[in-house]
């Protein structure tokens, strides 16, 4: 019975199969999922919801990434890499519409890589001087020994997503990378006081004992905040033919995740089905809404002009589409306390 389930997951008196129960939930035992999801985000947050800006300021990666329209051998894309003084105007008026957080995202660039990652650090750095809201650097993997500096530097959130917990499922989407250290990058990020974001894909030929596998460890991993989304196929990759992944198996793990970690984040991005697939994933219990960009002149990662044309994805417009829906942007000062809260939990 999926209400069982339910209530040893809440009660933290849980095993696998009954995360994977959770997780392939159907018809009313999917409504049950929801429903107690919703109620463990509005206890814990009510109405009141994070919105990240998104700076993807590289898309230059040393990566060959199975799933990636990025990946080094992709010969298709045209790829770009901004200088330090748009970065910093891009994140300023996104600090100026209202969001809580400035997610600085590039591929495994080797230019922002050399000299100790002095490129990257410098646009750390003068992000923060300039802006005084929440950063997140998503650079892929580093050096163990870069994590203080980072934090030094004025990132609040280490995010890389490990996509797979499933060992052998990473090594064919990630070739030629370390599954240790990617899972490491969690726990470096913990020591040096920065908080981590851990993100799992749905739909890249897991099974739902490895999805649960993927949400149990993220758990293990203390990550503060967590993600799924839907596999995108993208041109130019040995994945570009696989069938996309189900936004309901997104929204499903979103929901689980949700009963499982009630007091950390968990975003709906609209990386996949933009602005009309947001109140589906609230609804399943997410509480922050990432992947904002400010207009058509940024890419975002699953699909890169979803809904940037046509300004849905504007920080205005989430805004709208959030109070429409019941709920209401968190402000700065709120994400500021709940990083200070959360990052005294790693001391």
């Amino acid at each position: 019975m999926i209400v069982d389930a339910i209530g040893r997951v809440i009660d933290r008196d849980y095993g696998a199969e009954d995360v994977e129960a959770l997780l392939t939930a159907e018809g009313r035992d999917l409504e049950e999922l929801l429903g107690a999801a919703r109620e463990v985000r509005d206890r814990r947050f009510g109405n009141r919801v994070f919105t990240y800006g998104f700076a993807y300021f590289s898309t230059h990666c040393r990566n060959d990434c199975a799933f990636c329209y990025y990946r080094a051998s992709n010969g298709s894309t045209g790829r770009y890499r901004k200088d330090p003084d748009e970065i910093v105007d891009l994140a300023c008026r996104l600090r100026d519409s209202g969001v809580d957080l400035i997610d600085l995202t590039m591929g495994e660039d080797e230019a922002m890589r050399r000299n100790g990652f002095e490129g990257f650090l410098d646009i750390v750095s003068r992000v923060d001087e300039a802006v005084d809201i929440g950063i997140m650097a998503s650079p892929g993997t580093v050096p163990r020994e870069l994590m203080s500096p980072l934090r030094e530097a004025g990132a609040d959130w280490l995010a890389c997503y490990q996509e797979t917990y499933d060992r052998g499922l990473f090594e064919r989407i990630r070739p030629g990378q370390s599954f240790d250290i990617r899972r490491d990058q969690k726990t470096w990020a913990h020591e040096a006081g920065l908080l981590s974001e851990d993100g799992m894909m749905v739909g890249i030929g897991e099974d739902p004992g490895s999805r649960a596998l993927s949400v149990m460890e993220m758990g293990s991993l203390g990550c503060d905040q967590v993600r799924a989304m839907a596999f995108v196929p993208q041109i130019g990759t040995p994945m570009s033919s696989r069938v996309p992944g189900s936004p309901e198996d997104e929204i499903r793990a979103i929901a689980t995740m949700r009963l499982m970690f009630p007091r950390r984040l968990i975003p709906a991005s609209l990386d996949v089905e933009g602005i009309s697939g947001l109140m589906a994933r609230l609804e399943a219990g997410a509480n922050v809404v990432t992947s904002i960009v400010p207009d058509a002149s940024l890419s975002g990662v699953a699909q890169h002009e979803l809904d940037i044309g046509n300004g849905n994805r504007s920080v205005d417009h989430v805004f709208s589409v959030l109070g429409d829906c019941g709920f209401e942007p968190a402000s700065p000062s709120e994400y500021r306390r709940w990083m200070d809260s959360r990052r005294g939990i790693l001391t």
